[in-house]
């Protein structure tokens, strides 16, 4: 049974969430006067009343009733607290029925949904919470949000392959950053998030100068922020070739940064180090085997599918560079039939540890589909993982006597 003034109170904030006068919603079936005095409480709806307001608004009856977690505020507390998958479901509700709010709270609300998303590995949906992130900050005006929106978005559409628009965003922050003389932790996160959009883009020059005022900025913590920067130019000297300089970082950030403080930071390092034991020259599988060991231990307690996605793609890797290709197939067949939550830049690797296996069993297809992809990463302004591509090619082509075909 809908009571008064609950049942007003909800209707004004359907009504204005979808920027609707009285008059329009009210129509030809309603007075403008009897749909006021609902708003206001004064009048108790009859089951006609609600049924008609539920057609003009695309709504079922019962989407009046209000949520169990009342306002914005209270479920954005209830998210920001907890993180538990209802509370950011209720969130999500709670946003969509009252675009009304203040801006601010909006904001906030965006930006805990958009972290949800990341978190499972949920790429075009952040994207679009951080778009609308984006413009919130604008009519803010707010330097510090608008700087956050722009950097994380950049980092976003850096995951989704989305190169040039990636570079934008991340140099706007960076440059607003500097113009307001924001504070360290702004100023940081601009930088990690050029640094690692200009490494994609094959800057790497540009990458590796911005990654030394980044440490130099981040000097003398340990906290997340901190290993964050030393993954980045980690990834950055890993880029230039200089596998013991990325080694050296990541193995600060493994020895001083705690699980207590981001569990999946602490979890991510250890994949991001197995990695660059597969990478560097010569490959070390048994130290890639031993982080990958920790990082399979510590899913039991932060397991998303996007994480475990990533384990699954490592563990293919090392069952390639171990000369344990059915394994590896095995691992690839897996993670085909799940719906990818990893980033572009990880999927594209999948693709090129396939074309591998098929070179390998002597299907030349592979060899094509290496140069296909190098080429989409070239268009994408992937630069620097088309050359990696390219790379593969060229041992591929080297070890089977191929020669190779124009492009």
């Amino acid at each position: 049974m809908l009571r008064q003034p609950a049942f007003g109170h909800r209707l004004r904030k359907l009504r204005m969430a979808r920027g609707l006068s009285q008059t329009a919603l009210a129509g030809d079936g309603m007075s403008t006067g009897y749909l006021s005095r609902l708003e206001s409480g004064a009048r108790q709806p009859t089951d006609r009343a609600v049924g008609y307001l539920a057609g003009r608004l695309g709504l079922d009856p019962a989407d009046f009733e209000e949520p169990a977690t009342g306002s914005l505020a209270h479920a954005l507390t209830l998210a920001a607290s907890t993180g538990a998958p209802d509370a950011v479901e209720a969130l999500r509700q709670a946003l969509a029925a009252e675009g009304h709010e203040s801006a601010v709270l909006r904001w906030q609300a965006l930006w805990l949904l958009a972290q949800a998303d990341r978190v499972q590995g949920d790429h075009a949906t952040e994207r679009e919470r951080l778009t609308r992130l984006v413009e919130l900050g604008d009519e803010v005006g707010v330097s510090e949000l608008r700087v956050r929106g722009l950097t994380r978005l950049a980092r976003c559409l850096r995951s989704l392959g989305e190169i040039t628009p990636a570079l934008d965003a991340a140099v706007d922050a960076h440059q607003l950053a500097l113009r307001e003389r924001l504070g360290v932790e702004d100023r940081a996160a601009a930088l990690l998030a050029l640094v690692s959009v200009q490494a994609e883009a094959g800057r790497i020059v540009d990458a590796r100068q911005y990654a030394d005022e980044l440490t130099a900025l981040v000097e003398g913590r340990t906290d997340a922020l901190w290993a964050e920067a030393m993954w980045t130019s980690a990834a950055v000297r890993m880029r230039q070739g200089d596998f013991p300089g990325a080694q050296s970082c990541l193995e600060a950030a493994l020895d001083r940064f705690g699980s207590q403080e981001d569990l999946v930071l602490w979890l991510r390092l250890r994949l991001a180090a197995a990695r660059l034991h597969l990478q560097k020259l010569p490959a070390d599988p048994e130290q890639a085997q031993r982080r990958a060991a920790e990082a399979e231990a510590a899913l039991a307690f932060v397991g998303t599918p996007a994480l475990r996605q990533d384990l699954t793609a490592l563990k293919a890797d090392l069952a390639f560079a171990t000369a344990r290709y059915e394994d590896a197939r095995a691992l690839l067949g897996e993670l085909a039939a799940d719906q990818p939550r990893m980033t572009y830049r990880d999927q594209v690797r999948l693709e090129i540890l396939r074309h591998q296996l098929l070179i390998l069993g002597g299907d030349p297809s592979g060899i094509q589909g290496l140069r296909t992809l190098a080429q989409q990463a070239q268009d994408d302004a992937n630069i620097d993982l088309a050359a990696e591509i390219w790379r593969v090619l060229a041992d591929a082509l080297t070890r089977t006597g191929a020669a190779p075909a124009a492009s």
